[in-house]
This record gives structure tokens, sequence and C-alpha cells, in this order.
């Protein structure tokens, strides 16, 4: 089961440069902000901006469905056809993310954050 898409990460090669491109377009500092990431949040809408997404596969932007079970739900889009790209990964706090591949190329990301 899905929470639905609520978080878009784009990878990017120059951090600060879509740091202020980012923050001027959605009005807003960010949330996080560290060498590895910088996140910000708007209207119920989680940007992250990944500076070794490239390295990790990421071509564009990568849309993170939320879901309740995300080995099970990488299992379930690996046994429709998609291709993993990242496996389940704790990136901080208990929050898991992955992503996959589709047989057109297009990424689809995951996250499972910790039950409070």
């Amino acid at each position: 089961m899905t929470a639905g898409v609520k978080t878009i990460i784009y990878p990017v090669k120059d951090l600060a440069q879509a740091k202020t491109l980012f923050s001027a377009l959605l009005g807003v500092e960010p949330y996080v902000d560290e060498p590895y990431y910088v996140g910000f949040k708007d209207a119920g809408q989680d940007v992250g901006l990944d500076p070794n997404g490239h390295g990790k596969g990421l071509t564009g932007p990568v849309p993170f469905w939320h879901v309740t079970d995300i080995r099970a739900q990488l299992a379930a889009l690996v046994a429709a056809g998609a291709e993993t790209v990242q496996d389940v990964q704790d990136v901080g706090g208990g929050r898991l993310i992955a992503s996959v591949k589709d047989a057109e190329g297009n990424m689809v990301g995951l996250i499972e954050d910790p039950v409070a």
C-alpha cells in the first residue's frame, strides 16, 4: 500500500546552484542542508537535491512513493519486471529508501518511514 508520491529527488552536480534555484522556486529555506543532501518542504511536498544521485544511477528527477512495507513493495515491483537500481538502504533515523527502473528506463523510488 502507498501513501502516494510525497518526495521527488533531483540528482544535481552543483549543489549550491541547485539550492539557490529551488529556494527561489519554492520560497522556503531548506529544512536539511548537508553536503550530501539538501531537502525542502513546501505544501506537503518534499523536494530533495542529491549531489551523489548520478553516481547512484539517477538520470533525472525521481518520484518516491511512500509505502508501508518497502521490502514487500520492492519485491512486487521486481516480480512485475522492474530492475533494482538501489536496494533497501537506511538513510538515517530508520527511514528506508530503494529504487527501481521499469522496462522503459523510468525510475521509481520507494520510501518507508519508521512507525512513530
